[in-house]
């Protein structure tokens, strides 16, 4: 039986986080998926982070508490989510990059029509919230509470022994950091 990620899971450094993540299901309504890739983002000590400059209305929530949602909107056009982890306080989060479809699918082809084929579904950030139907109004969630509709669970999936690691995709400023982590192999990964 698949349990809930507590409070404490996420109350830690965002690059213990990350790989921690690999393989835990994230479930939203009746959909769910396997995380298989992440970045860490380490708020003032991190040029690639929302938070490197202190908060604004757009990152308080990446300020805390741990075991929320961050749910910003990028290029006009995309929602991408993270895990808001560390300390009360402190800018950290975790950028979920790609999940492995597990239920919910045709929800999903239904959200991302463009996709070809289900292993394009939550092949990036920007998809995997569109199949999930993560928007703004998630900003915030409380996904280690029973109530929020979003959760992040542990069905006793181990994350890789060997987690593959590179540069995070798609930053200039603090693009040499390698904080992403991913499954090896998979191939839903984003592209």
């Amino acid at each position: 039986m698949a349990m809930r990620l507590q409070r404490e899971f996420y109350a830690r450094d965002p690059r213990q986080v990350a790989p921690d993540l690999l393989n835990k299901v994230l479930a939203v309504g009746t959909c769910r998926g396997r995380i298989v890739e992440v970045e860490a983002y380490a708020g003032a000590d991190d040029p690639g982070s929302h938070g490197y400059r202190g908060m604004t209305p757009r990152t308080e929530v990446m300020f805390g508490p741990p075991g929320r949602l961050y749910v910003y909107f990028t290029y006009g056009m995309h929602w991408c989510a993270n895990v808001v982890c560390g300390a009360d306080g402190e800018c950290a989060a975790v950028l979920l990059r790609a999940l492995t479809p597990l239920a919910g699918l045709e929800e999903m082809r239904e959200r991302r029509p463009a996709a070809r084929r289900d292993r394009d579904l939550c092949s990036g950030p920007a998809k995997l919230a569109a199949a999930l139907g993560i928007d703004g109004g998630a900003n915030g969630a409380d996904i280690a509470a029973a109530d929020s509709g979003i959760e992040l669970l542990d069905d006793e999936t181990a994350p890789p022994a060997e987690p593959g690691r590179s540069i995070r995709i798609g930053l200039s400023a603090g693009a040499h950091l390698p904080w992403r982590w991913y499954v090896p192999g998979c191939v839903d990964l984003s592209r």
